[in-house]
């Protein structure tokens, strides 16, 4: 079950299933690149081409960063199965300039691992790690209109930036020695349109 409460200027978070695979290669984003010496059939071919996205991505980087073993060395030795671990999202999306539309868009994952209950149905036991990022792009819009504003921060910046998020995180994991935490992809459109939907629901008796 995912919760989802995204917001261009409020804290949003959703809950996603992750699972513990060997650990990936960071995978790298390119912005397309075009040469100036373009022949003319190149030219016409692209006349019928949809526009590019009015997006320019100035930067990218790791705001912030922390990995935490609360119960020290003695986890390692009393951990007898794969510990259990919910996976906590937060999309947050802010304007940086009043004049110009520069946005920071933050992707916040908080992974934490607990001890499987002793029965099943059981409370779960001691936390065996919690990883906590928060990693953000900074952004301009070109000429975008207004209604494609929200779903550009909230969707296409957070698809950009998530396989960042998930090799840091499987990364600090497995560093942190434990086998590496992978994220699953994530349906940020999905996601987008269900906030959407509770934000304007439709008016009781209609279709």
């Amino acid at each position: 079950m995912q919760e989802a409460c995204l917001g261009v200027h409020d804290t949003s978070c959703y809950r996603h299933c992750i699972a513990i695979v060997p650990s990936l290669s960071a995978l790298r984003i390119r912005r397309p690149y075009m040469s100036e010496n373009i022949n003319d059939n190149t030219t016409q071919n692209m006349e019928g081409a949809p526009p590019q996205m009015p997006l320019a991505v100035n930067l990218q980087y790791t705001k912030d960063l922390s990995f935490e073993v609360p119960a020290g060395a003695s986890i390692f030795a009393t951990l007898r199965a794969a510990p259990q671990i919910s996976v906590n999202i937060d999309v947050q999306a802010n304007r940086l300039e009043e004049e110009q539309p520069v946005y920071e868009v933050a992707l916040a994952v908080r992974a934490e691992a607990a001890e499987p209950p002793a029965e099943e149905g059981g409370k779960a036991g001691r936390t065996v790690f919690i990883a906590e990022l928060t990693y953000a792009a900074i952004v301009t819009l070109g000429n975008a209109p207004q209604e494609l504003v929200e779903p550009i921060l909230l969707v296409e910046v957070p698809r950009l930036i998530f396989p960042y998020v998930r090799s840091i995180i499987s990364d600090v994991t497995r560093d942190g020695g434990f086998p590496p935490v992978v994220l699953q992809p994530i349906d940020f459109v999905a996601l987008w349109q269900a906030k959407r939907a509770q934000q304007f629901p439709e008016p009781a008796g209609e279709a």
